[in-house]
């Protein structure tokens, strides 16, 4: 039967060739008219395909009838309500707070330094010293003469107090003595700044300074760097289009392509100003540091929770096509019979976001609906199924 079909088919196009105002297909080519040749094509092709169909047709009944009939093999998912979170990923860097150049406050020769390139330090530790130039002796001179001032005032005090004197001597000895001891206050504080000490606790990650070089203060005259790996935060530039969707608070998934490792957090603070040059605000994501692998400008990639809907349709987005207009569809399965034969409905859907392969249906599909899985890009809408288990 197929083979009688094929040779119609075969004489009907020979008719179809030869059937163009007495020419045939030889005769136009030879004729060099493009827009006779390109007619003559048309019109066969559209035969071609008028009998193809037929054919089909043909070839379906045949099946049917004959008691052979082929059906698509498919296999189907069952669709249920789950949650789904969306994430936007952005690309951040990691920053610390406390990463910081200690510079000397006094001009002279660094005199010594106490630490080591590394070398953990606590907050207040002595770091460096500096020729203070002959200040700890005045000191020492400053202090000796307050001693004086206070057992001089002390004893003008007492006299004062028993009447015995005059009130200038006491004044005199009591101004004496607070401006001998404001002196060694402010001498104290000068000498204080020939020793360098930690401003927090960290780590040593330079010394950039050597032992007597002569330093002043200033640009250019850096003698530490001092980092503080335990308390590291990440800043992510998020578009404004997600003002809406991203707050403090919320969740936010890091990994560190370096590391190979990754990390749960939430989203600590949010930026108030709108960069005009990117259209974006900043966030911080803090980041625990436990391993101290985690390093100030390492790269990140940030995903941060911008839509969560707790009874969601997904399905995968590899079944899902497209027609001419632009409309999304997949394929719908009836209730199975006894022999797992099934109807398969061509659904116009609506979806939303996406994320991992899955995306999420607004529209079209309803919870519990069989949707077509292996076999959706095959299938037509009407078309009988067998659904494998």
């Amino acid at each position: 039967m197929k083979k009688i079909l094929y040779t119609i088919t075969t004489l009907l196009l020979v008719i179809a060739c030869g059937d163009n105002k007495g020419q045939s297909v030889e005769d136009i080519i030879s004729t060099g008219d493009l827009e006779a040749i390109r007619a003559k094509k048309s019109e066969i092709s559209e035969v071609q395909r008028k009998l193809e169909k037929d054919i089909l047709v043909l070839d379906s009944a045949i099946a049917k009838i004959g008691g052979d009939e082929k059906l698509p093999l498919v296999t189907t998912i069952t669709v249920k309500n789950q949650k789904f979170v969306h994430y936007l990923e952005l690309q951040g860097e990691v920053k610390t707070k406390q990463n910081v150049l200690i510079y000397p406050e006094m001009a002279g020769t660094l005199e010594k330094i106490y630490v080591n390139k590394g070398q953990r330090v606590s907050k207040g530790q002595l770091l460096a010293k500096i020729d203070d130039g002959g200040l700890g002796s005045q000191l020492e001179q400053l202090k000796t003469q307050a001693e004086l001032n206070k057992t001089t005032f002390e004893r003008q005090k007492r006299l004062w107090e028993q009447k015995i004197g005059s009130e200038i001597q006491y004044l005199q000895a009591k101004t004496n003595f607070e401006a001998s001891e404001n002196a060694v206050k402010q001498l104290e504080s000068q000498l204080g700044k020939s020793t360098i000490r930690a401003p927090f606790t960290g780590i040593l990650d330079d010394v950039i300074k050597d032992q007597g070089t002569v330093v002043s203060p200033g640009p250019g005259s850096e003698v530490f760097r001092i980092v503080n790996l335990s308390n590291m935060y990440i800043e992510v530039d998020v578009p404004e289009t997600y003002l809406g969707q991203i707050a403090k608070g919320k969740e936010a998934m890091v990994y560190f392509p370096v590391l190979g490792d990754s990390v749960m957090t939430k989203i600590r603070e949010t930026g108030n100003f709108i960069n005009p040059s990117n259209r974006s605000f900043s966030i911080e994501i803090p980041v625990p540091n436990k391993n101290g692998l985690i390093k100030p400008n390492l790269t990140a990639r940030v995903k941060l929770n911008d839509y969560t809907n707790d009874d969601a349709i997904l399905i995968p987005q590899s079944i899902i096509s497209e027609n001419a207009s632009g409309e999304q569809y997949a394929y719908v399965s009836s209730e199975p019979n006894d022999k797992n034969e099934a109807i398969v409905t061509r659904n116009i859907i609506k979806t939303g976001k996406t994320q991992n392969g899955l995306i999420e249906v607004i529209s079209g599909i309803e919870n519990g609906n069989q949707i077509i899985n292996e076999g959706a890009r095959t299938v037509k809408n009407g078309q009988k199924v067998k659904i494998l288990k």
